[in-house]
């Protein structure tokens, strides 16, 4: 649907918005006034702008009037018409600073209103568990803190204003005209279901177009997405694909040229049959009106009054009709912002949890389950957004298709169970190093998630120390327990900010030491800019084991008191493995630690080794005691570790 907005016609409004037939929710738009609150003092004086502007507009019609009818008419009056004059030049300057006046507080409001939405919002969402991430779409996020804050800003600050402007505008004229004359304001307002008629068929037109417009957007867009990243280009450039994503690209960049086209078009009939109305109403009123001025009814500058009058009022008229789907669908941009903000919190910090300034690092499960909840409480309801790239399923195919293959037999026992890990119980005293080992998907990294609270358990106690984690505040776990993950992650950013991740104040002098305990400052120092270097998107610049050596040094540099390493030494060659391991056993000494381990050595050195299986630990020992039991841990001593046993030897 188009509408007149404060300044023309051409204002689109939400294609097929799933909300755009709804009504306008009370408690929704007291929430929204809550926002507001702060400002209303701004809003007070916007609101006097905009009566101010209203009054001069209404001013200069009036001026013609009184310039035609006394100023001009014989025998003329030279200093009225100077008067007239220097008055037509003085309403443009004041309603200008006006103008600028009004779009500052304006503006100060609507910035004002993103900058308190999104600190909300993103503070918000820094306290969500892993699972809130792991099932919703980056770009959703994107969205909501971006796109529908913006349209949250745009309901405070031109939906509203506009709806105000117009309101006053049509109140303001209607009495003028009607205070001139009567018979002429019903004929200037019978045009306007025209107006509207020919808004509605020609807006459902464009509607429909603009969406496929957006949808053919979006699938070019996406693929560009795809095929212009590193990863991207590089598939394409190894399967010498150029020629035929040029021309897939080609073929969706003609969609998008043809559909323009067709909206070009529309839009000026459009904007042709809206000037014809607009002529045919303002003809009947000049020919009515000046056969009344013909008859002696009203003057030569009434009629012309009139006529500039009924130009101000057709636009205002015809934004109101659209005025409640207008509103209503800028209050989506809320309603979706206030879902984030009103999602619980599911790893949450008692009133008065436990600050522990210093930890040993006993840790102890007692009888703990753990099932990934599957359910969509505390997640997101799915948007479907219109040209957006995210909406687009299969980007090169587009055809959505699955690949109904069936997989082939495990070569292990089956992982999939309802249960993550079930009825754990284990101590691990302060110091101790415990080598988890098991096959794919058995629930080792499930098992440390748990440790430093990014997930609770479904049942049983966690506790550090004697203390129930929960009983803990979440800054006492995150300063004592330190976490290299299965995914090394790092900030496109300089080596040196990677590594104050972990210690804002950190000296050179500390990164330096941190690095050389995990073997990857000579590396650091032989590049061109040191410390300084960025590592590029998710450190792509680096190798593997790069990476992991960088991550290592962060949890080096952090010195917390329980170490969680899970597969941290798993791309390292053997000779970076075998540094890392003598720096590992420094800094392991006196703190406890937790590592899933593929590598023999680890075990070797390991206090204890667990082994995980289907969610359960069904062995525990050190390495010889569990090869003694010829069970799981033997099978995968055959599997996995007697080739790394061999090499070790030979070397």
């Amino acid at each position: 649907m188009f509408h007149g907005g404060g300044g023309g016609w051409w204002t689109y409004v939400s294609p097929r918005n799933e909300h755009s037939k709804r009504g306008i929710d009370r408690a929704l738009l007291m929430r929204v006034l809550g926002y507001a609150r702060p400002y209303r003092w701004h809003i007070v004086w916007m609101l006097g702008f905009i009566l101010a502007s209203t009054f001069l507009g209404l001013l200069t019609p009036l001026i013609f009037r009184e310039m035609i009818d006394n100023a001009l008419q014989p025998p003329g009056n030279a200093q009225l018409l100077n008067f007239l004059a220097l008055g037509l030049v003085t309403i443009p300057i004041i309603s200008g600073f006006i103008s600028v006046l009004q779009r500052r507080i304006n503006a100060t409001v609507g910035e004002g209103v993103i900058y308190d939405l999104r600190v909300a919002l993103f503070g918000h969402l820094q306290r969500m568990s892993l699972r809130f991430f792991t099932n919703t779409k980056t770009g959703e996020l994107m969205s909501r803190l971006n796109g529908d804050v913006i349209g949250a800003q745009n309901a405070v600050s031109n939906v509203v204003v506009t709806i105000i402007t117009n309101i006053l505008s049509v109140i303001a004229i209607l009495g003028v005209m009607l205070t001139l004359e009567w018979r002429l304001t019903i004929l200037g307002v019978l045009v306007l279901p025209f107006f509207i008629i020919i808004a509605r068929r020609t807006g459902s037109k464009l509607r429909d177009i603009f969406r496929e417009q957006m949808e053919n957007d979006a699938r070019m867009n996406a693929m560009m997405n795809e095929t212009l990243n590193i990863s991207g280009a590089l598939l394409v450039k190894l399967f010498g694909r150029t020629t035929n994503e040029t021309q897939r690209f080609a073929s969706r960049a003609e969609n998008v040229r043809d559909v323009g086209i067709i909206q070009a078009v529309i839009g000026t009939q459009f904007f042709v049959l809206v000037g014809f109305v607009s002529v045919i109403g303002t003809a009947v009123v000049y020919w009515i009106g000046g056969h009344l001025v013909l008859q002696g009814e009203f003057t030569v500058g009434t009629i012309v009054a009139f006529g500039t009058y009924l130009t101000q009022l057709y636009g205002p008229l015809q934004a109101l009709t659209n005025a409640p789907v207008s509103f209503a669908t800028s209050m989506v941009s809320f309603e979706r912002v206030f879902e984030i903000l009103d999602l619980s919190h599911e790893i949450d910090e008692k009133p008065n949890a436990l600050v522990l300034e210093d930890v040993k690092g006993d840790i102890s499960f007692e009888d703990v389950t753990f099932v990934y909840d599957a359910s969509d409480k505390n997640l997101l309801r799915q948007v479907d957004r219109v040209g957006r790239m995210d909406n687009v399923k299969s980007v090169l195919s587009g055809d959505g298709k699955t690949d109904t293959s069936k997989p082939s037999t495990p070569a292990v026992r089956n992982q999939a169970r309802e249960n993550a890990l079930s009825k754990l119980s284990f101590n691990i005293d302060a110091g101790q190093l415990v080598a988890l080992v098991g096959p794919s998907g058995a629930g080792k990294t499930s098992l440390t998630y748990l440790i430093p609270r990014i997930y609770d358990p479904s049942s049983g106690i966690i506790r550090l120390d004697g203390h129930d984690l929960r009983d803990i505040s979440l800054d006492t776990l995150s300063k004592h327990i330190g976490m290299v993950t299965q995914e090394t992650y790092l900030f496109h950013d300089t080596i040196r900010t990677n590594l104050q991740y972990a210690k804002l104040d950190a000296t050179q002098e500390e990164l330096e030491v941190a690095c050389k305990v995990a073997n990857i400052h000579d590396f650091i120092m032989g590049l061109s800019e040191g410390y300084d270097t960025v590592v590029g998107e998710r450190g792509y610049r680096l190798s593997g084991g790069e990476k992991q050596r960088i991550a290592i040094a962060r949890v080096v540099l952090k010195n917390p008191r329980i170490l969680v390493l899970d597969e941290a030494t798993s791309s390292l060659d053997s000779q970076s493995e075998a540094l890392i391991q003598d720096a590992l056993a420094n800094i392991q000494k006196g703190r406890t630690s937790i590592i899933i381990a593929h590598r023999l050595s680890t075990i070797l050195s390991a206090d204890s080794i667990f082994v995980v299986d289907a969610g359960e630990i069904v062995e525990r020992g050190t390495h010889s005691e569990l090869l003694a039991k010829e069970g799981l841990y033997a099978t995968l001593y055959e599997t996995q570790f007697r080739a790394q046993q061999k090499a070790f030897e030979q070397s």
